[in-house]
C-alpha cells in the first residue's frame, strides 16, 4: 500500500513539474464544472477541473487538469470525492468540493444532498434494512419483479425507503435492477440484489435478497483447459486432473472439474481410467489421452486434452500428497497481497516439508491476480504470493513434480478481492472498479458466433499499431497458414481495440456481439469494424463474437 501512494505522489510531482519547468509553463487559475449539484444519497457526479496555463511569452491556454489537482470535501459525511473528481453523496446536507494544486489558486463547487422521495420522516438514523421479499424467481429473461426496501431507524420506526436507496445486482448477466427496485431477468442463474442506504453521519446500511431466473440460457463456456497437461502414475495409483473453463462474454475462468456439465473420458480405459471428478487411475503400462468435454446449454461443446503415462510397476513414491496453506485468502484493497505455502507429505523422513519455493504456481486469472513462482528453489523468494489488481477471485494451483518418478501432485486454493459497495465506496480504497494500477494486461478473445466456417476473417492491430496482431478465421492465409477459430491477443489495460471484418467473397456478415461498438453501418457485404474498450477490472478478459452467416 505504501508503494502505491508513493507512485501517486511521484506522478503528481511529475505533472506539476510539467507545468512549472524550464519552459516557464504554469497553471494560474482553476475552474470547476459543474459549480453546484444536487444529489440524493448514493448518487454520484463527475467534476472536471480546467486550468488556465501560462506559456512564457505566449498566449495562455486552457487544459483539463482533473487528474492532476488534489480533490477534497469539506464534509465527507455529506459527500466524498475521489482522486479523479468523482463525488458520491452520503447523507443530507451541503458540502464544499475543492480542487487545489501547488503554486496555483484553488477552486470550489458545492454539493447539496437531499433525500429524494421525502427522506426518512420517522426520525433517527437507519440501523437495519430488509428487502421484501427475501427471494424471488421468474421463469425466463425479460420478466420483472419488484423489491421493496424497509428501513428500521434508531427510534424503532420502520419506513419504506425503496426510492431512497442505491440498488445493485451482483451478476448483471442474470438480472439488472432499476433505481426503484424493479429487477429485470437477463439470463439463467441466481444473483444477489443489494440495497444500500447512507446515513448523515457517513455510516452505510445494506440489505440483500436473491433473484433467480430459472429459464433462458446460462453464459456458455468458449474455452476449456486441463491442469496439468500431462502426468505419470504407476499401475493401481492415481493422479488428479483439474478442468478450468472460460466464460464467453466475461472471459472469467472457473473451476469446473466436478460440474455435471463436464464429462471425463480416457482414450484407452485398459491403460488408465478417469472418474467424473477428474481422478485418473493407472491400470496397465502405456499412454492414454484424457479428454474433458463441456456441453453448453445450446448443446455446443468445448473440449480439452491431457495425457497420462502409466508405468508397469509401482515406483517408489516419496511425495504422497500436496497441500496449500491456507485454502483461501481474502484481501480488501487493490494491490494487497497474500502468501500461500505449499506443504508436501512424504513417505520418508522428514515426512512434512515446505515446498513453496520449489513447486510451480498457477493463477486462473493472471491478468487480475498474478502469482509469483520460484521453481529454482531460492530461499526467501516471493513464491506463492498473489497480488490483487482487480475485483473478483481466482483459483490458485500448486504443482509439484516428484524427481524420482516424474509424477505430479496438485493442490488448489482461492484468492479473493471482493467488490465493496457502493462503487466507488465511501471509504477510499477497496477493490472497486476503475482503480486498478497501470501496466496490467488484458486478454482479448475473438470467435465466430455464426454458421459460416469457410472464409470469415477478423483482424486487429496491437496497441502500438502493429497490423494484424490478431488474425482470426480461415480467411487469413498469410504465411500459408489459416487463422484459428478462436483467437487471442494481449493488450495493456485501458486500450481501445478496433476489430475489422474485411469484405470476403461469399461471406455474409451479420453483426458484432453487444460489447463491441460498430464504427459505422453494419452491412452484409462488408467491410465492417467495431471498437472494444479494455478498461475495466470486470472485463480483464474480454471476449468478442462476430456473426458470419
Amino acid at each position: 500500500m505504501f508503494g502505491r501512494h508513493c507512485f501517486k505522489v511521484l506522478g503528481l510531482l511529475c505533472l506539476v513539474l510539467a507545468f512549472t519547468g524550464c519552459n516557464n509553463t504554469q497553471v494560474s487559475t482553476i475552474q470547476i464544472s459543474p459549480q453546484s449539484q444536487s444529489l440524493s444519497a448514493g448518487q454520484t457526479v463527475q467534476f472536471t477541473a480546467t486550468g488556465t496555463v501560462l506559456h512564457g511569452n505566449h498566449s495562455p491556454t486552457s487544459q483539463n487538469i482533473t487528474t492532476v489537482v488534489t480533490w477534497s470535501s469539506s464534509t465527507p459525511a455529506v459527500a466524498t470525492v475521489n482522486s479523479s473528481g468523482l463525488a458520491t453523496a452520503a447523507g443530507a446536507g451541503t458540502t464544499t468540493i475543492t480542487a487545489s494544486m501547488p503554486g496555483a489558486a484553488s477552486a470550489t463547487a458545492t454539493i447539496t444532498v437531499t433525500a429524494s422521495g421525502g427522506g426518512i420522516t420517522a426520525g433517527g438514523t437507519i440501523v437495519s434494512m430488509a428487502i421484501i421479499p427475501g427471494s424471488q424467481s421468474v421463469a425466463s429473461p425479460g420478466q420483472t419483479s419488484q423489491f421493496i426496501a424497509i428501513a428500521t431507524t434508531s427510534s424503532g420506526a420502520t419506513e419504506d425507503v425503496t426510492g431512497l436507496v442505491a440498488w445493485s445486482s451482483s451478476t448483471t448477466q442474470v438480472a439488472t435492477i432499476s433505481g426503484g427496485g424493479l429487477a429485470t431477468a437477463a439470463g439463467q442463474g441466481t444473483t444477489t440484489i443489494t440495497a444500500i442506504a447512507a446515513n448523515a453521519d457517513g455510516t452505510v446500511v445494506t440489505g440483500t435478497a436473491t433473484f433467480t431466473v430459472s429459464g433462458g440460457t446460462a453464459e456458455p463456456l468458449t474455452a476449456l483447459s486441463i491442469t496439468p497437461g500431462s502426468q505419470s502414475v504407476a499401475a493401481s495409483e492415481s493422479g488428479q486432473f483439474i478442468a478450468l473453463g472460460t466464460a464467453g462474454s466475461s472471459g472469467l475462468e472457473e473451476n469446473v472439474t466436478n460440474s455435471a456439465s463436464l464429462q471425463w473420458n480416457s482414450s484407452i480405459p485398459a491403460i488408465a481410467t478417469v472418474s467424473p471428478s477428474g481422478l485418473v487411475t493407472g491400470v496397465s503400462a502405456g499412454l492414454s489421452t484424457i479428454t474433458a468435454l463441456w456441453t453448453n446449454p445450446d448443446n455446443s461443446v468445448v473440449s480439452a486434452n491431457a495425457t497420462v503415462t502409466v508405468t508397469s510397476t509401482p515406483a517408489p513414491e516419496p511425495l504422497l500428497s500436496l497441500t496449500i496453506v491456507p485454502t483461501n485468502i481474502t484481501v480488501g484493497n487493490l494491490q494487497d497481497t497474500g502468501n500461500f505455502l505449499a506443504i508436501g507429505t512424504y513417505s520418508t523422513a522428514p515426512q512434512v516439508r515446505d515446498l513453496t519455493n520449489t513447486v510451480t504456481w498457477i493463477s486462473t486469472a493472471p491478468e487480475s491476480f498474478p502469482v509469483d513462482t520460484n521453481t529454482g528453489g531460492s530461499q526467501g523468494a516471493a513464491a506463492g504470493t498473489v497480488t490483487a489488481y482487480g475485483n473478483g477471485g481466482a483459483v490458485i494451483v500448486a504443482e509439484a513434480t516428484d524427481p524420482t518418478t516424474g509424477s505430479i501432485q496438485t493442490a488448489i486454493a482461492t484468492f479473493d478481492c471482493p467488490l465493496v459497495l457502493p462503487n466507488p465506496p465511501i471509504t477510499a480504497g477497496s477493490c472497486f472498479e476503475g482503480s486498478q494500477a497501470n501496466g496490467l494486461l488484458v486478454t482479448l478473445t475473438v470467435y465466430n458466433e455464426g454458421l459460416n466456417t469457410a472464409g470469415w476473417l477478423v483482424t486487429a492491430a496491437s496497441a502500438t499499431g502493429t497490423q494484424d496482431v490478431l488474425h482470426c478465421g480461415p480467411g487469413w492465409a498469410a504465411g500459408g497458414k489459416a487463422g484459428g477459430s478462436v483467437c487471442t491477443a494481449t493488450y495493456p489495460l485501458g486500450t481501445t481495440v478496433t476489430l475489422t471484418a474485411p469484405a470476403e467473397a461469399g461471406v455474409a456478415f451479420g453483426g458484432w456481439s453487444y460489447n463491441c461498438t460498430p464504427t459505422g453501418a453494419v452491412t452484409a457485404a462488408g467491410p465492417n469494424s467495431c471498437t472494444v474498450q479494455l478498461g475495466t477490472v470486470d472485463s480483464s478478459n474480454v471476449t468478442v463474437g462476430a456473426i458470419f452467416n
